[in-house]
């Protein structure tokens, strides 16, 4: 199948989260699956800025038009890349907004996103499919399915929808109708009314044909006022058409075995490197050499409520008055950057911090570190303690969303399970977890055990992908009825190409 990806960020161009390593990692899963893929982005500063695929794109906005272009065209791993070129909304210093808050015109912005998509859908490159990730492109089904709901190219295109967070939902005033060219006659409970405002999530929830989430446990828990937002009910409403499809991590970059990122390589079957790791990583946060026998735990993370960082200030010096080290590595809400500083203050060598994104550290902590501490109030999917199963370092998560479904509490009868697990928010159930690591790393046959279950797991995107090509399937038979699904039929090669071919084909004769 043919399948179009829209979304707000994607890796190699853009990235704030977790959704930019899915817009670039799924698309090349199925690819090697056999299918054809594309995605549009918008062209933020610092993308290639390729020649114009298609020069200006009509989008009415605010009473006004706007004449957008979509550029690129290029290829990276079989996967075709737009961007959407508008350099008034976004050659900008940020993606969503500055620390001083989000853009006050994100709602035109990606109202924009969502337009010149469908124009690319229908003059440039058509799909059997289209893939939309988040709020930011959740206008987009809504206006497939009214502004172009008798266009015969593309009103029967399904589309699939997926929830990266139910958190963020892209909600704005009610003057964001005109001022984004929303169609009026959306504004009512059924479609993207929201309390008075305008819910771009909303929308993509309702006028989807399918729905996912980056993980089962995920896909249930939206469906409880704890978890949806406000938009719990609407979740529940479309439960028939919603699905949980764990995200996978991309091993090429993400494996001990071949990490040019960290000090010494280490596997499965040699372990060994994994403390050359550990004695590297004291060195750069400062930790004395005399912890090296003591659990260090390593935390990668945005600094927020969301990720449990409320659990941690809370049994912060209770934690620490346990026989461990702690490596802190990420940034975010001021009060927390604060908190591991005036940690890391209070038990010098003991505690490092780095108040900073540095992906070269964030290898160096998953592959020394001995445990991974992830206290999330929820977690939609994870990658973190996914990376940290495959380098050995054991995770202590809470039981939600993404972390119950990829982490199997340790059972010390049966020898099975990958980490530990705590269910209630709460500082006392966190320590209770924490403890139970830390008295099973006293036995060094028990904890290589616990390392060698997750380091045996495997959360490649290979079975996630063929799960959203069932999912395509399923969509494109919905809206086409009683018909054959369409099958990619591979470009013919260039002529060099082919000749090329044909010569190799001689001299393996001719042998």
């Amino acid at each position: 199948m043919k399948i179009l990806f829209v979304a707000s960020e994607g890796l190699p161009f853009s990235k704030t989260g977790g959704l930019a390593d899915v817009v670039e990692a799924l698309p090349k899963a199925l690819v090697q699956q056999g299918h054809e893929v594309a995605v549009v982005l918008p062209r933020y500063r610092g993308a290639p800025n390729d020649a114009a695929v298609y020069p200006s794109v009509t989008v009415p906005m605010g009473g006004k038009l706007r004449f957008p272009s979509v550029g690129g065209g290029q290829v990276l791993d079989g996967v075709r890349y737009f961007f959407v070129e508008d350099s008034e909304y976004y050659d900008r210093d940020g993606i969503y907004g500055t620390s001083g808050g989000d853009f006050p015109d994100n709602a035109e912005r990606y109202s924009e996103l969502c337009r010149a998509a469908i124009e690319v859908a229908k003059h440039v490159w058509r799909p059997d499919a289209i893939h939309c990730h988040d709020w930011q492109t959740g206008l987009l089904p809504l206006l497939l399915r009214i502004s172009y709901a008798e266009d015969p190219l593309l009103k029967d295109t399904p589309v699939i929808f997926t929830i990266h967070n139910m958190g963020y939902q892209g909600v704005f005033g009610r003057a964001a109708i005109e001022r984004a060219g929303i169609p009026a006659q959306t504004f009512h409970p059924g479609a993207l009314e929201y309390f008075g405002s305008v819910n771009f999530l909303k929308a993509g929830l309702v006028f989807s044909d399918y729905l996912t989430t980056v993980s089962r446990k995920y896909a249930e828990e939206i469906r409880t006022p704890e978890f949806g937002y406000g938009l719990d009910g609407v979740a529940r409403g479309r439960g028939d058409r919603l699905v949980g499809i764990l995200n996978g991590v991309d091993y090429t970059a993400w494996n001990p075995e071949t990490d040019a990122l960290i000090a010494q390589k280490f596997s499965f079957k040699h372990l060994a490197g994994k403390f050359a790791c550990k004695t590297h990583l004291l060195q750069i946060f400062g930790i004395s050499p005399a912890h090296a026998a003591r659990p260090l735990i390593g935390i990668v993370s945005r600094f927020a409520d969301q990720k449990g960082f409320d659990l941690i200030a809370e049994r912060a010096h209770e934690l620490l008055r346990e026989e461990l080290s702690l490596v802190v590595l990420g940034s975010g809400d001021r009060r927390y950057e604060e908190l591991f500083e005036s940690l890391a203050a209070a038990y010098p060598g003991r505690v490092g911090v780095r108040v900073a994104y540095d992906n070269t550290l964030a290898h160096k902590i998953e592959a020394g570190a001995d445990m991974f501490l992830m206290p999330s109030r929820y977690e939609p999917c994870g990658l973190n303690q996914i990376y940290s199963l495959k380098y050995g370092t054991v995770p202590v998560v809470r039981a939600t969303g993404g972390l119950d479904d990829t982490i199997e509490t340790f059972d010390l009868e049966h020898g099975t399970g990958t980490g530990f697990k705590f269910g209630e928010y709460s500082g006392a159930a966190m320590m209770y977890a924490v403890r139970q690591a830390l008295h099973h790393y006293i036995d060094e046959r028990i904890w290589k055990r616990i390392q060698l279950n997750g380091m045996a797991k495997d959360f490649s995107w290979a079975a996630p992908a063929r799960e959203y090509a069932k999912l395509y399937e399923a969509a494109w038979s919905l809206r086409h009825p009683g018909q054959s699904l369409p099958v990619i039929v591979p470009a013919p090669e260039p002529k060099q190409a082919r000749a090329a071919a044909r010569n190799q084909t001689t001299l393996r004769s001719s042998n």
